[in-house]
């Protein structure tokens, strides 16, 4: 027989010092079993108490709805990086004008949705998972004002700041189970990150691409491949890293929160975990794509 999560409400001290925290995350299911979430007048692009067909199933299960968000937000997400690798509106001097600029930016799209793309995504969908595993209901919702916020930022000052969405989660989870969920998508971008370290290392050294960093996409009126190559495994490091760190901040609606409300210890332990792999970074003493990936690359 299946375990029961609801036992982990139980205590076989019945007067403990910090009792568990039942988290009600919906504010009403109906007759019907449709779920009512009270966003507290439309967070993320959901009107307040908007119903949410429940659904039965797997937990790996998108609903239509579900998957025209995640393809909304994508879509959003990647033309934003596009936007970003070409410095926004104002890099079409740097690159000589608007011709050169605009092939830049559709070229760079696929490249960044590639390399940033999984970072994003498969964040939310550890989320999902996670809270599904619980009994709750999840499924991911696109912010439309963050997109339309994140795309006007970019363009204007070349900088990313977006808010895509987030996974909505229904249904009464321990405050324990609430910081599983919460730390799946750090933890997901931890993984990712450790593991474009060897992969990037193996695309680089079979493609001779570790020679094209900096290199621009376009050289001598021929696309250069290995320089996309090359970048698509330099943002797949820096954007898992740079995600999952942004993510354990301990502010508002972030995961770092909800973690941290869970377990200091265990937020703090990722927390530095994070903050060390950039600084070395940042200070020079270790890079994961100069010291690692190049260094695997150079044994093909």
């Amino acid at each position: 027989m299946a375990r029961d999560p609801r036992a982990d409400i139980l205590e076989d001290d019945l007067f403990p010092k910090t009792p568990h925290r039942i988290h009600r995350v919906h504010a009403q299911r109906s007759d019907d079993g449709t779920i009512h979430i009270d966003t507290q007048g439309g967070f993320f692009g959901i009107n307040n108490r908007q119903p949410v067909q429940l659904h039965k199933g797997k937990i790996w299960h998108f609903s239509k709805e579900e998957k025209s968000h995640l393809l909304l937000a994508t879509a959003a997400f990647t033309f934003a990086l596009g936007l970003l690798r070409v410095g926004g509106i104002f890099g079409i001097d740097s690159y000589g004008g608007t011709g050169a600029w605009g092939a830049l930016l559709i070229i760079s799209m696929p490249v960044m949705l590639i390399a940033v793309g999984p970072a994003f995504l498969l964040h939310e969908i550890g989320h999902k998972i996670m809270a599904k595993k619980y009994g709750c209901w999840a499924e991911f919702r696109a912010d439309p004002k963050g997109l339309k916020f994140g795309i006007f930022f970019v363009a204007i000052t070349g900088i990313l700041f977006m808010a895509p969405g987030a996974v909505m989660v229904a249904g009464l989870v321990t405050r324990r189970q609430n910081g599983h969920i919460a730390i799946a998508g750090p933890a997901v971008n931890f993984g990712l990150f450790l593991i474009g370290i060897p992969l990037g290392g193996l695309i680089l050294g079979l493609t001779g691409a570790e020679l094209s960093g900096d290199a621009a996409y376009i050289a001598d009126g021929a696309i250069n491949l290995k320089a996309m190559i090359y970048d698509m495994v330099f943002f797949w490091i820096a954007a898992n890293i740079g995600l999952g760190l942004f993510n354990m901040i301990p502010f508002g609606p972030l995961d770092g929160a909800k973690i941290k409300d869970w377990s200091e210890p265990v937020w703090f332990a990722t927390f530095v975990l994070f903050i060390a792999v950039i600084a070395l970074w940042w200070t020079g003493t270790f890079s994961p794509v100069d010291d690692a990936a190049i260094k695997i690359a150079e044994l093909f």
